[in-house]
Parts: structure tokens; C-alpha cells; sequence
């Protein structure tokens, strides 16, 4: 494994460029498979960003009379852009992922996005999905999440489009970071959990899982009352106006608090048998994004809301929320820790091989040239 090469294995090489690769490396290439995830997930940012760019040259388009998006003012345009902008940043992953200048830039500047795109794409990923199903299976009248109350918000087609780009772009970009960090990061995952050596940094580790876990448990009460039918917490609003639509995201919520927890606990303690490294370290990056960046989105909405007071989230709302972010950066802050150590560990591995590599290039030349001089 190289980190100037990115190979599909098995697939085409469909375009490559030696301009960006340094002197003396082979031709960066793509793989078809790259090339096109990387077009899908470029394409599937356009329904968004056409509605929001019209939304804020003027047009009505999908937005029905009385609808609060019509009142919104600046600050709904300053909104709207920000959101443009966000969006705009996954053409950009998309294209870091697939380009040589990618393999070198540094890790946080791409890993930090990717996680806050998981954060937030996947809640619409996995209840959007349900939601629908559960309609056409007769589960309700339910809405799409994000239209409550009794005012209209959004024409219903402007959810399916929008939403079935999100679920695309996730797909596309998901699939694409898989591949680059395999490439870039892959030895650093590779293993059983059973086997990872103990270090002196081990029981802050596993406090700081038992403090993330247990502050997950406050979020997680929460969505399961809210889940079950309590209407405890919610604005009164939200609570008079509960649709199956409202019952599938608070299931799907409490699902993620559930799968950080195990992710967390699974990597801090490791015991285990045979279980792969990648189990607990893909449930722990997508619990935590999902809590942190989606609760992160949910407080902010909250904080911009200037509804009527039955519309505006209450203290336990913005409690659950801001406990919900604490948990996920604790996970994140731990993953960062695991792998640097991992970073840090494989290290003198990797010098000792290449002096033993170096002395042998050496004992060979100083043989060549004794053979020489008999």
C-alpha cells in the first residue's frame, strides 16, 4: 500500500493524471468505480442547492401559501446560504477523495468534515426510509420529518427530492471515504479487538467511555419516553401534533445513543472473542456524529426559532440536545486518542524495517564491491 497511488483493485483505470504526483512515483489513477461515486455524489448535491439558490433569488417553488418560510426574512437567507455552502462542501470532499493533492492533505482537515457529513446525513439516512415504508404500509398519516404542526411547511415532493438526494450523497461519499481511508489509514484498523495491546493511557480511555456512555443514557431516557408515546419534555406543539413520522425519528434516535454506547464500550474494554477492530470503530464514529452533530443542528434550530411560544423547544428539549453533543465529542475525543496511539505504535515498526532495509542494501554493496576489488 502506497500513499501515492489509489488503485481500484479489480477495476480500470479510467483516468489518471501525473501533474499532481510527485517526481519519480508512478501515475495517480482512478478507478471506474471512483470515478463514478465521485459524479453521483457531486450530481446528487444539486437538487438542494438549485431549491435553496432559487429559494433566495425570490422563487415560491415548493413552498405553499402560509407557509413560515415566506416570513423568514434575512435571517432565513443568511440560512439558506450557509446551507448552500454546506452542501458545496461535499463537491468538494468528493473531489479531495479522488484526487492525488487528497493523500496529503492533513487527516483532521478531512476527517472532521466527513464526520459532521455523517452526523447529519445519517438520521435522514435511516428514518427517511422507514418513514416512508411505514406509510405505505398503513402506519399512520404521518409527515415528513420536519413538517409538523398544523401549518403547511413544504409542498410533500420537496421532502422526496431533497431527502433522496441526502440519501444518495451519503451512499456516494460514505462509499468513497471507505476507500481513501483503506488506502490511507487501513493498517490502523486491521485486527480483532481482542488483540489490541494494553497502554498506559488504558484507564483514561475507559473513563472517559464510561463518562460518555453514561451521559448518553440522559438523551437516551429521553427519545425512549418520547418514542413510546410520553409527552414529557416536548413543546406543547410537538407534542399535540405526534405523528408515526415523529415516533420512527425517536426510535431512530435512541437507536444511535444505543450503538455509541456499544461502539464505546466495545473499544475501551475489549472483551470480546473473535470480533473485528472496524465493528466498534464504525459504531462508534457513527453514533458519535450522529449525536453530536445532528443534536448540534437540532439546538441551533431551536436557538433561531421565533414562533409562537407553543412552537419553541423547552429547557428539556435544549438539555437533552446539549447533553446529546457532550457524549458524541467525548466519543470523538477518545477515537482521536485511539488513533493516534495506533498512529504512534506502528511507527518504530515502520523505522526498524527501514534500517534493517538500509543495512541490508548496505552489507550488499560493501559485498559487491569487495567481489570487485578481488
Amino acid at each position: 500500500m502506497t500513499a501515492n497511488r489509489l488503485i481500484d483493485t479489480g477495476a480500470p483505470p479510467e483516468e489518471h493524471t501525473g501533474t499532481d504526483a510527485p517526481p519519480g512515483d508512478p501515475p495517480y489513477r482512478v478507478g471506474r468505480a471512483r470515478s463514478v461515486l465521485r459524479v453521483v455524489a457531486i450530481a446528487s448535491c444539486l437538487p438542494y442547492v438549485g431549491l435553496k439558490t432559487a429559494w433566495m433569488a425570490g422563487s415560491r417553488l415548493g413552498i405553499p401559501d402560509g407557509s413560515p418560510l415566506l416570513d423568514g426574512g434575512p435571517a432565513l437567507a443568511v440560512a439558506n446560504g450557509a446551507t448552500v455552502l454546506m452542501d458545496g462542501a461535499v463537491v468538494v470532499l468528493a473531489l479531495l477523495l479522488t484526487r492525488p493533492r487528497g493523500l496529503r492533505v492533513p487527516a483532521w482537515l478531512l476527517v472532521l468534515p466527513m464526520w459532521v457529513a455523517s452526523g447529519l446525513l445519517l438520521p435522514i439516512m435511516t428514518a427517511f426510509p422507514v418513514q416512508l415504508a411505514v406509510r405505505l404500509l398503513g402506519g399512520g398519516d404521518g409527515r415528513p420529518v420536519g413538517e409538523g404542526g398544523s401549518e403547511p411547511f413544504l409542498d410533500p415532493w420537496v421532502f422526496g427530492v431533497v431527502y433522496g438526494g441526502f440519501i444518495v450523497q451519503g451512499l456516494a461519499l460514505g462509499a468513497l471515504f471507505a476507500l481513501y481511508a483503506r488506502e490511507r489509514w487501513g493498517d490502523l484498523w486491521r485486527g480483532l479487538l481482542r488483540d489490541l495491546p494494553e497502554s498506559p493511557t488504558a484507564p483514561a480511555l475507559r473513563a472517559t467511555a464510561v463518562a460518555a456512555a453514561s451521559a448518553a443514557l440522559v438523551p437516551g431516557v429521553t427519545h425512549l419516553l418520547w418514542a413510546t408515546g410520553s409527552t414529557a419534555g416536548p413543546e406543547p406543539a410537538r407534542a399535540a401534533d405526534r405523528t408515526s413520522d415523529f415516533y420512527v425519528l425517536e426510535a431512530v434516535s435512541l437507536l444511535f445513543v444505543v450503538v455509541t454506547a456499544v461502539g464505546v464500550l466495545l473499544l475501551a474494554f475489549r472483551r470480546t472473542g473473535r470480533l473485528s477492530l472496524r465493528l466498534p470503530l464504525v459504531l462508534a464514529w457513527c453514533g458519535s456524529a450522529q449525536l453530536a452533530c445532528w443534536g448540534g443542528w437540532l439546538s441551533l434550530a431551536g436557538l433561531m426559532s421565533a414562533g409562537e411560544a407553543a412552537d419553541r423547544p423547552t429547557a428539556a428539549t435544549m438539555v437533552t440536545y446539549a447533553v446529546q453533543m457532550l457524549a458524541g465529542a467525548l466519543v470523538v475525543t477518545l477515537g482521536a486518542y485511539f488513533f493516534a496511539e495506533r498512529a504512534a505504535a506502528s511507527a518504530p515498526s515502520a523505522h526498524g524495517a527501514l534500517d534493517e532495509s538500509r543495512g541490508a542494501l548496505d552489507e550488499s554493496r560493501g559485498a559487491l564491491d569487495e567481489s570487485r576489488r578481488s
